[in-house]
């Protein structure tokens, strides 16, 4: 007869968590980092006491913010290359879904995280219950369908026994290379109370490996077919290169056949930015070696890349009429797009049986002498942009150049959404995998702090420095106290440009007036001035405001030797972006309209429009 045990479904949950491992570097390690929670009614009594019980085993961290959580948890997964990843927990209502922006953030950047939300009565006795949303014609709604569109995989516990068939595929959801993202377990909070006898075999430790999917022959024959009949091959490294750990393989590839490497957001940092082949940034915020090649490229190798519209310039970068697209992804979906050739597998393998079947060949020469050449001119427009200035309001470029200078190589660079990414994206100068932390797949403003606090957990060793704007870090700043609180020391370069600069430049290149996004263009009595540094201090961390592109760097020298995490605060010029690199990104401008400034704006995106490529 199989032993049992009998817990409470909550307690089932917890204890289960605590078994699942994983191996990094040839060391078995726990699967999950921990739990996030903040609690209330819901889950404060049911979850709340069975995460008490393996405080030992799995660490439950409080946070001030249910999004951050998420984005924390995201954070942890990402710097983990999704090896490792952590769990969160809420109360129902509001607090669940507060969660929904991380899932929806999680589930466009394909990291695994376990959301846990407390739900409704499963009897439905007491309903309705303190910040229930009642659904007039569907008694089977609660909140938590919210999660649906945003999850992997989503399922609603309202029975104890069955959290054994839910984990399971949880499980499998959040270790699978392919369908890897957020899983959502809705747990009613009555249920979670409920006890149950459960078999002891379900708590047995389990060791999870990624799984490394070999190509189909036929499919790397016509691909290795393709590159050898190539005159113009580029390869696009994806986030994909990244979380294989095929960067590596990469270089081998890229090395032995001189085709010239360029990086999407997610897979910057696949090679050192040092790599005379590695062109840098790809797209709408490419670099010019880049972007140059892709104009002309007859085959391009894709690993791990979804083909996001910033990548591919809305399908206007690629203008070879006649050129083939291998997508090497582990997953078919994103192999198959814009009617590439298949490769479907683990981007590492893929690569070295690439390498292996090409053999000696490699690109023509004049190919490959083009991208140096390329390369080489770059950076000389990079350093231009990105040199100390004594101007009063430095841009957002020669504030990355300060950075770069004073923190030198070794740190992990965290931002997201606004102007950085765009500005970071061409000109930071990443030095090894996973230096580079961007979150632009969803482009999600209040990532930068709370991200930057889940990459730390998991990179303890190393300097985390995260770069935001005024209006991120207004959005969602709380988890400077949770890193205070932890002793989990990040340093904050925040870029006060008075709103929000990026869609203002944005809006102003479409034709827009100026409305709405910097603070004095939006509806005011009396514009604030707000003291950042003196609010960073109130959450408990070291500030100060610097005047000066000099003063920044002497300040963030000093950061190195603080012993919590250290906000500086630098005023920026809202209008001034690197007209360097770059390409054409597709936002619809009005046919009509009173403004001349618009009409003209529109006749030339009707232009641009003319470059895109429609089903191919």
């Amino acid at each position: 007869m199989t032993s049992k045990i009998r817990l409470t479904m909550a307690q089932a949950l917890a204890r289960f968590l605590t078994r699942q491992m994983t191996e990094i570097d040839g060391e078995k390690v726990p699967l999950f980092g921990g739990v996030w929670a903040i609690f209330g009614h819901g889950n404060v009594a049911g979850m709340g006491e069975a995460l008490y019980q393996v405080r030992r085993d799995l660490p439950t961290y409080r946070a001030h913010n249910e999004q951050a959580m998420v984005h924390a948890a995201v954070g942890f997964a990402k710097a983990n290359f999704r090896r490792r990843m952590m769990a969160a927990t809420t109360s129902i209502g509001p607090g669940a879904t507060n969660m929904v922006t991380g899932a929806a953030l999680a589930h466009v950047n394909r990291l695994p995280v376990l959301l846990l939300p407390g739900d409704v009565f499963a009897t439905r006795i007491p309903d309705p219950v303190l910040q229930q949303v009642e659904d007039f014609g569907d008694g089977t709604v609660s909140a938590n369908d919210c999660f649906r569109p945003v999850s992997r995989y989503f399922d609603r516990i309202a029975r104890p026994e069955q959290i054994v068939p839910a984990l399971a595929r949880a499980m499998a959801v959040l270790t699978d290379p392919a369908e890897c993202g957020p899983v959502t377990l809705s747990l009613c909070q009555d249920v979670q109370a409920e006890a149950f006898d459960y078999p002891e075999s379900f708590f047995e430790e389990r060791l999870w490996l990624p799984r490394r999917q070999r190509p189909d022959e036929h499919e790397l024959q016509v691909a290795v077919e393709a590159l050898r009949s190539a005159k113009a091959p580029l390869i696009v490294s994806g986030g994909g290169t990244l979380y294989s750990g095929a960067s590596a393989a990469l270089e081998v590839l890229a090395g032995k056949s001189g085709i010239p490497v360029t990086e999407t957001q997610g897979g910057k940092s696949s090679l050192p930015d040092g790599n005379p082949l590695n062109m840098g940034a790809i797209g709408v915020t490419g670099t010019s070696a880049a972007n140059q090649l892709a104009e002309k490229a007859d085959v391009v190798l894709a690993v791990g890349t979804r083909f996001q519209d910033f990548t591919t310039g809305s399908w206007a970068l690629f203008r070879n009429p006649d050129k083939t697209i291998i997508g090497l992804n582990v997953q078919p979906f994103d192999a198959f797009k814009h009617r590439a050739l298949p490769l479907v597998a683990d981007a590492r393998v893929g690569l070295t049986e690439l390498a292996e079947h090409l053999g000696g060949w490699a690109a023509p020469k004049a190919w490959t002498d083009k991208a140096r050449k390329g390369k080489a001119e770059w950076r000389k427009a990079a350093d231009a942009v990105t040199a100390s200035t004594n101007a009063p309001l430095p841009s957002d470029a020669q504030v990355i150049g300060a950075v770069q200078r004073a923190m030198g190589d070794g740190i992990v660079l965290v931002h997201a959404a606004g102007g950085l990414p765009g500005e970071l994206h061409k000109l930071w100068q990443a030095d090894w995998p996973g230096s580079y932390h961007g979150e632009y797949g969803y482009s999600c403003m209040g990532y930068e702090i709370a991200g930057a606090l889940g990459a730390k957990m998991a990179r303890p060793d190393e300097e985390i420095v995260v770069m935001l704007g005024d209006g991120s870090y207004l959005m969602m700043n709380s988890e400077i106290a949770t890193s205070v609180m932890l002793g989990l020391k990040l340093t904050i370069v925040l870029l006060d440009n008075r709103g929000f600069g990026c869609i203002n430049r944005l809006q102003m290149a479409t034709g827009g007036a100026n409305f709405n996004n910097l603070l004095k263009d939006a509806r005011h009595d009396m514009l604030p001035d707000i003291d950042f540094a003196k609010h960073a201090e109130g959450l408990g961390a070291l500030s100060e405001h610097v005047s000066s592109i000099g003063d920044l760097e002497a300040a963030l020298k000093r950061s190195r030797e603080n012993d919590r995490t250290t906000v500086i605060v630098i005023d920026t010029d809202p209008l001034v972006s690197t007209d360097a690199g770059g390409h054409w990104w597709d936002v619809a401008v009005p046919e009509v309209s009173v403004r001349k400034e618009v009409n003209a704006a529109r006749k030339a995106y009707e232009k641009n429009r003319q470059t895109q490529s429609v089903g191919d």
